[in-house]
């Protein structure tokens, strides 16, 4: 149940819902103004009720495919996983009058990526960024595609092993459910003999299996009475199996609906036996939820819907219940977690407070890639992809960890398993903590400070913001070495280094920082650039992003101070990117830089027209690192982030 739609359909009603601009057998689409001949609008027909194999033998027939018709083949041969199939079709449609919509180089990307065609797929993507450079899909890829190299290396931090369970069926979507575990299966039933147009197979129903060391034993059905005619799963329980949520299809149809929609419901275990099925308030007609993940407590759920409001797609969201024990209004999680594309398949572990979710719409190996991200109270770090070997270029989702055993399972339809979908073992080798304290000298704890974690080659790793305490804490990797950096206004930047070359499994590196003595400001004229008068360093990005990071909210905060005591002051600042993805991307983005960076001051300082700016995208690097066209930059990490800053220059004193 990778789609979260469920293609059931009721002929009757193809007559009334189907293709209602018909003439002798030919179809006049307004959309593309084309006329379609008879083949197609067959195929048209078959693609319709997501009879993908029919539809793909009705538009070979047809010679003289429209665009659309074309672009209907090239997804019907993608959907049945017939990839190669699917690269030539899209190369045909591409090539074609009509097949350049912006969705049709993403898709065509995409299909280059499962055929492990990284390079071909990164050409399609540069032209999707070029098309849509505001598009959360083209912003992560800009941002991540430097990391392809590491994401295909094994870094021993997951070990994977593929289960005996298996069958030549769909077999995903685990969950545990007190010592055994639950997954969904279109294995065949005697219960269920009724077979999907989607796919021939069997519906899904839910079934429960003993652990078996690193294996799991011969499953049964989970509740006879929970398991019916159509599809059943996957489901989710709290920490003791007394609350279960779980997908269904909507039974109540009426003639006029072609497709399915899911829902949740939920059960409640009493002495052994399930209750009757409580649907979940946000269950509708006109969209899908499905997909939960409760919380140990039960109090909290996670779930994938692609109802309107969203960043498209399926969107992740979060829900907990009231005083009443009540579901309130779902949140969605937002672009840190979200895109375009499908998010899909959440799974919240609490020891570690991560999200586990998988989506196409990343930047990953191809397919759906999982992916996860630190809750801090009700915010989400940027979305982390996980690599080889959980990651392929094939479907790779539904991951659950327990973080206590630090093992856990995760679904794929890579090859060398049994059938569509396979479940695989996971167990987590290499995860640490680094812990400490942000501090003076006399051992005063410094909250809200910065603390920036670096790899041995001065790489940034992650970031976190200390609290109250002043502590903070990272998971990191066995047999490493790391740095750390703290950040503060009016403290002298502290520094501390840290291995992981131990047995240990918590690692303690403190951070010192020294109280800064108060300096008069120098006087300053027009045309000075701040940063070389006073002690103010030069405003930071990451790359491919425009948000002002904590560190760099030090030296605003500074620029803030110094123009309310010198109230007539006006400044121009100038953003800029590094050499790294397209002109006019990058253009867009140094805008978005001079923006928020202009913005940050003016909501501080009083006539705030004093301050404004623009980007100047690439073209005042300081560094000079070449990466136009094919040429890929040699320059290191460090030497493409002076280049992306914002610089200050006085227009008035």
């Amino acid at each position: 149940m990778k789609k979260l739609f469920i293609p059931i359909i009721i002929f009757m009603s193809i007559g009334i819902n189907g293709y209602s601009q018909k003439n002798s057998g030919v179809e006049f689409n307004e959309k593309i103004a084309e006329v379609k001949p008879a083949k197609e609008l067959k195929g048209d027909k078959h693609y319709f009720v997501y009879s993908y194999d029919k539809a793909i033998n009705a538009y070979k027939d047809e010679e003289n495919l429209t665009a659309d018709g074309q672009r209907k083949l090239a997804q019907s041969y993608a959907s049945m996983n017939e990839n190669i199939l699917a690269e030539a079709a899209y190369a045909k449609l591409i090539g074609a009058p009509g097949g350049n919509l912006p969705e049709d180089y993403f898709n065509y990307a995409m299909i280059f990526k499962a055929n492990g065609k990284y390079a071909e797929a990164n050409t399609y993507m540069d032209i999707f960024s070029e098309l849509k450079p505001n598009d959360l899909r083209a912003i992560d890829y800009s941002t991540n595609k430097a990391e392809l190299s590491n994401l295909q290396k094994d870094n021993g931090k997951y070990k994977i092993e593929h289960l005996n369970v298996n069958t030549d069926a769909e077999d995903f979507g685990t969950s545990f459910y007190k010592d055994k575990v639950v997954f969904t299966s279109s294995r065949s039933t005697k219960l269920n003999p009724k077979k999907s147009n989607h796919n021939n197979k069997p519906y899904l129903n839910i079934y429960v299996s003993e652990v078996d060391k690193t294996q799991l034993k011969t499953p049964e059905s989970f509740d006879k009475e929970l398991n019916g005619k159509m599809n059943e799963g996957p489901a989710s329980f709290n920490k003791d199996g007394s609350f279960m949520a779980y997908t269904e299809n909507n039974y109540d149809l009426t003639k006029k609906e072609l497709i399915v929609k899911l829902e949740i419901y939920f059960r409640t275990s009493t002495d052994g036996k399930w209750s009757k099925p409580v649907p979940f308030a946000l269950n509708d007609k006109n969209y899908s939820v499905g997909q939960p993940a409760l919380s140990p407590d039960g109090n909290t759920m996670y779930f994938v819907s692609d109802m309107p409001g969203g960043l498209g797609g399926t969107d992740i969201y979060k829900t907990t219940k009231d005083g009443k024990g009540e579901w309130a209004k779902a949140e969605n999680l937002g672009d840190k977690i979200n895109t375009e594309g499908n998010e899909m398949f959440p799974f919240y572990e609490g020891t570690s407070g991560t999200l586990y979710f998988a989506s196409n719409g990343r930047f990953g190996l191809g397919g759906l890639d999982v992916f996860t991200s630190s809750s801090t109270g009700a915010e989400y770090t940027v979305a982390e992809n996980v690599g080889t070997p959980v990651n392929t270029q094939y479907d790779d989702f539904a991951i659950i960890i327990d973080g206590k055993t630090n093992k856990g399972y995760f679904s794929s339809n890579r090859v060398g398993g049994k059938g569509s979908d396979d479940i695989y073992s996971v167990n987590l080798l290499a995860v640490k903590k680094l812990i400490g304290i942000a501090k003076t000298e006399t051992g005063v704890s410094i909250p809200m400070t910065f603390i920036t974690l670096f790899d041995s080659k001065g790489a940034i790793i992650d970031t976190v913001t200390t609290k109250a305490d002043g502590a903070y804490q990272f998971n990191v990797e066995s047999n490493k070495d790391f740095k750390l950096t703290g950040n503060k206004v009016s403290y002298m930047e502290g520094k501390n280094s840290a291995n992981t070359l131990g047995t240990e499994l918590i690692v303690k590196a403190d951070v010192i920082l020294t109280k800064k003595e108060e300096k008069s400001i120098p006087k300053m004229e027009v045309g000075t650039d701040l940063a070389s008068n006073l002690e103010i360093n030069t405003v930071y990005f990451d790359y491919g992003k425009y948000n002002i990071r904590p560190d760099a909210e030090i030296d605003l905060d500074k620029i803030v101070k110094i123009m309310q005591e010198n109230p007539n002051m006006v400044i121009q600042l100038y953003s800029h990117t590094d050499c790294r993805s397209t002109k006019g991307f990058n253009k867009v983005l140094s805008d978005k830089r001079a923006k928020s960076t202009a913005e940050y001051i003016k909501k501080r300082i009083s006539k705030p027209e004093r301050i404004y700016g623009k980007g100047y995208s690439e073209d005042k690097l300081i560094s000079k690192c070449p990466c136009e066209g094919d040429v890929v930059s040699e320059c290191s990490e460090e030497e493409h982030q002076k280049n992306r800053r914002t610089e200050f220059i006085i227009i008035k004193k």
